[in-house]
């Protein structure tokens, strides 16, 4: 249930977009996500063309450019999958955007920094905000991607926003530790339809506000603020991962590996229950026979082995959801070829082929090497 000061405060002297009636924004998103909110209500409210483009087109990217082109679009709002996967075909149409407002998920410095390279638009930025801050709550420009960075910051809040970093007391973390983001303010939505007692676990009351009956939402994510006051997002506090007594964070995981050059993109999962749970890595790569290898190399390097994904799958690209977002569910299993071996060196004597075939049964493999 979002009021409509909600949305107001989106769309109006919000502090990161200057929305005018020379304006012709692209109403692409799905009706039914939120992104549409601000596509549906920025030019509504501030006397600028709406563009309606067809789910159709905005999938099939040579036909997206061309009708952005055409239709002189000024302000863009792509997710971070589609803006990963379509960087390149878009590319010549950026530089007349006023704005591209990029979110829904963690940037790829790579992709970015190619943007504002080789087609850079008027402004960049990244925004943040889950559905129950009503689609924004902070917002980034960004003008450079660091030499080596692989976070893009999700900046500061929107005007009439507050943002909280709190620890598991609810109490303000120092500057540069890591807090669960809680989001105050206009934006607030009510709560969730015909679910009394999920609101009043994730829509809390705001210590901080003036007012008596302030909420805020509790968001499950975790950042840090930078020493520019900007937030850095690092992950959910959820998404923590449990195997063998480690606790792992698949985030950091997939930061070093899209650090890897053949690397664009990466996603780590945990498949499998019990002692069967493992790590694994899920690539955008070229096709490469010694690329499991090397990845594997490339991250025992950098992290401890606990971290290392048990299994690295190549794909073209990540799928994504009708919304724009990654579909974890459509991510396939591995299967032998994604697991990381060492070179196979064949048992020698009595005994180690005696060991060799133990083990090859307990593990349930072919062959196990010296």
């Amino acid at each position: 249930r979002v009021p409509h000061r909600a949305i107001a405060r989106l769309v109006i002297n919000n502090g990161y977009v200057d929305v005018g009636a020379d304006d012709r924004i692209a109403l692409a998103a799905n009706p039914a996500f939120d992104a549409s909110t601000f596509e549906v209500w920025a030019p509504l409210l501030n006397g600028a063309a709406a563009v309606v483009i067809d789910h159709d087109t905005v999938l099939t990217p040579a036909l997206f450019a061309q009708t952005l082109r055409e239709q002189r679009i000024s302000v863009l709002w792509l997710t971070v999958g589609l803006f990963n996967q379509m960087a390149v075909e878009l590319g010549p149409v950026f530089p007349q955007l006023k704005a591209l407002i990029v979110g829904g998920d963690a940037l790829d410095a790579s992709v970015v920094a190619q943007v504002l390279r080789d087609s850079p638009p008027q402004q960049l930025i990244n925004g943040y905000g889950p559905t129950e801050s009503t689609t924004f709550a902070t917002t980034y420009r960004i003008t450079a991607v660091p030499e080596g960075n692989v976070n893009i910051p999700i900046g500061r809040p929107i005007a009439n926003t507050q943002v909280y970093l709190l620890d598991a007391h609810g109490q303000p973390v120092p500057l540069g530790a890591v807090g669960e983001l809680y989001i105050g303010g206009a934006g607030i939505a009510h709560g969730y339809l015909n679910r009394p007692e999920l609101t009043a676990e994730c829509f809390v009351r705001d210590p901080f506000s003036d007012e008596a009956d302030a909420r805020m939402y509790k968001t499950g994510d975790l950042a840090r603020y930078l020493p520019d006051g900007n937030l850095e997002f690092v992950g959910r506090n959820d998404e923590q991962v449990k195997i063998r007594g480690f606790r792992i964070e698949p985030g950091e995981i997939e930061a070093c590996l899209v650090q890897h050059a053949q690397v664009r993109d990466a996603v780590v999962l945990v498949r499998g229950e019990g002692v069967e749970k493992r790590l694994v890595a899920y690539v955008v790569a070229e096709a490469d026979e010694q690329l499991v290898s090397e990845l594997r190399t490339h991250v025992a390097a950098r992290l401890p082995e606990y971290m290392v994904p048990a299994a690295f799958v190549r794909l073209d690209a990540l799928p994504l959801t009708a919304n724009g977002k990654l579909d974890r569910r459509a991510l396939p299993e591995p299967d032998a070829g994604a697991l990381a071996h060492h070179v196979y060196e064949a048992p020698r004597g009595e005994w180690e082929s005696t060991l060799a075939q133990i083990w090859a049964e307990l593990l349930e493999v072919e062959r196990v090497g010296r």
